[in-house]
């Protein structure tokens, strides 16, 4: 996710993120809670581990390793449910601060949402891990465009400084998301305070030119490559 990835946790479904449906109810309620609980535990035990084995999860959900395999065949298929996820979330995020009426607020917004959701600790951590689908590198693309969208509105309103681009903005998410201490109260108490640090650094001023180009392209995506495939893989939503 080159966005700035995976991002509620960007490992958890996203209401915001999915149409509403009919309620369920019996054994299809039953199996949606219990994809839940696979899914916050799945975040838990790859975040802490990313090479932790899949058993590992369900232990930590208290589901059997049958229920979890027969949602989930493979450990592959697990992460790319729990990054796409927080592409979604990251979309969903998107599109509601695009509808404040101050283009900056909408990007300091948009920030603040996605560091409080954490979207971007699994991009961190379980980029390259496994291989996303299509309709993750088409959900990728929107994602960067909502949050282009969002930067120019931010520079048209004259508070964004000139040289910011929208790669940038994912380093920023990226940065906020490598903040991680045992006490998650704390970690979201210095993810802000520094998430603050570096909204006010992006304000226009009168201060010298950021130091080196903008990150490029490859800069963004190499660690979507998977070892060995020889071509980038789409990047979802980092």
């Amino acid at each position: 996710m080159s966005t700035g990835s995976g991002t509620p946790a960007a490992g958890s479904r996203n209401p915001a993120a999915e149409p509403a449906g009919p309620a369920l109810s019996g054994r299809r309620a039953q199996a949606a809670r219990n994809d839940q609980v696979i899914l916050a535990a799945a975040r838990e035990v790859f975040l802490a581990d990313p090479k932790a084995p899949i058993g590992a999860v369900a232990e930590r959900a208290g589901v059997g390793i049958s229920a979890l395999y027969r949602r989930y065949p493979g450990k592959e298929d697990l992460l790319r449910q729990l990054c796409h996820d927080g592409l979604r979330h990251y979309v969903a995020t998107a599109r509601q601060a695009a509808e404040k009426p101050d283009g900056w607020q909408a990007l300091v917004t948009f920030l603040d949402e996605l560091v409080a959701a954490d979207v971007h600790s699994l991009t961190v951590r379980l980029a390259g891990t496994f291989t996303p689908t299509a309709e993750m590198g088409a959900d990728a693309v929107l994602a960067n465009e909502l949050a282009a969208a969002l930067v120019d509105r931010a520079h048209a309103s004259g508070r964004l400084r000139p040289d910011v681009v929208v790669a940038d903005v994912a380093f920023i998410l990226e940065a906020c998301a490598a903040i991680r201490l045992p006490d998650p109260i704390r970690t979201d108490e210095l993810r802000r305070r520094y998430l603050a640090l570096l909204v006010d650094g992006m304000r226009d001023g009168d201060g010298p030119t950021l130091p080196g180009p903008a990150p490029a392209g490859d800069e963004m995506t190499w660690r979507w490559r998977r070892t060995g495939s020889g071509a980038d893989t789409p990047p979802p939503g980092n």
